[in-house]
């Protein structure tokens, strides 16, 4: 089962002027194929259809710890997306005034009328997210090796989108995702060298450029986010990734660290009332209605 923290993975800027288009293009990065709903899936199922637990318990430990991060991953970007939406529409109380013009010429017009201005289990294109992406063969060496192109592929599409937009909420939060998507990267590296004696840390950093070349990110390499796996459980479950996660960093030279728990986090955006798109559709007087049934019988 999962524990629920009420926690942002990061603090992110909240925008005076969103982006409904930079939104769209982030969308790539929580519903594509290689997004966030991708990777969360994927070790997901692998996890829970782990065989031989026992007698593999390390290869386990690090798919299921880095599920439990990746959770946190799509809650980081659906809140980007969320963040990058705010400002693109107006209210007056008169609907003949088209508060919510800006979304006819968006980019992604979904996000104006199916969503609120919010988040999507879709891709940039407008495409629902699939079942069909995820991959569970029950072979642990093909499920790495899966996970490592996952990731590879993921942290690309991260560079793309970075170099789409300039909105400091969409690439803090991808700077972000840079670093501790290239400690994945790595960690399954490590991992298929453990399994099969083949060093697949030689490949890394696919695409051949460090996540230090980019502003956003370079503040979390310092801080040494790249180095370190989280096992998101305080009891001792999943500590024997540290069997898999050892040694030193190969572009770094950065002892690698298992740090038992979850990083502290920050506050979630409190997302304020769109009154033009009916969300949430609760006014004051309704409020009070509820406040007042709320505390009836305690």
């Amino acid at each position: 089962m999962f524990k629920r923290e009420n926690r942002l993975l990061i603090d992110l800027p909240i925008p005076e002027h969103g982006d409904a288009n930079a939104a769209a293009a982030v969308q790539e990065l929580l519903g594509g194929k290689f997004g966030e709903m991708s990777t969360l899936n994927n070790y997901m199922y692998q996890s829970f259809n782990f065989r031989n637990k026992h007698k593999l318990k390390p290869f386990y430990d690090l798919v299921a710890s880095i599920t439990a991060e990746e959770f946190g991953h799509v809650e980081l970007v659906s809140t980007a997306i969320n963040l990058l939406y705010k400002g693109t529409t107006f209210n007056t109380g008169d609907p003949d005034v088209t508060p919510l013009r800006e979304g006819k010429d968006s980019r992604n017009t979904y996000g104006f009328i199916q969503a609120a201005n919010t988040s999507l289990a879709i891709d940039s294109m407008g495409s629902p997210w699939s079942g069909d992406n995820v991959f569970s063969s029950g072979n642990l060496v093909l499920d790495l090796l899966h996970n490592f192109f996952l990731e590879v592929g993921a942290r690309t599409h991260k560079m793309r989108v970075y170099q789409m937009t300039e909105h400091e909420t969409a690439r803090e939060m991808i700077g972000y995702l840079l670093v501790r998507g290239g400690t994945h990267v790595l960690a399954y590296a490590k991992a298929i060298e453990i399994a099969t004696g083949v060093d697949v840390k030689k490949l890394v950093p696919i695409p051949d450029l460090s996540n230090r070349r980019f502003d956003y990110a370079r503040k979390f390499e310092d801080q040494g986010l790249g180095n370190i796996l989280y096992t998101w459980n305080d009891v001792g479950d999943y500590v024997d990734i540290k069997q898999i996660w050892k040694g030193r960093n190969p572009e770094t030279n950065q002892r690698l660290v298992v740090q038992e728990g979850a990083p502290k986090g920050s506050k979630i955006p409190d997302l304020e009332d769109l009154p033009e798109q009916f969300a949430p559709g609760i006014d004051r007087d309704d409020y009070k209605k509820i406040a007042k049934r709320l505390l009836e019988n305690l």
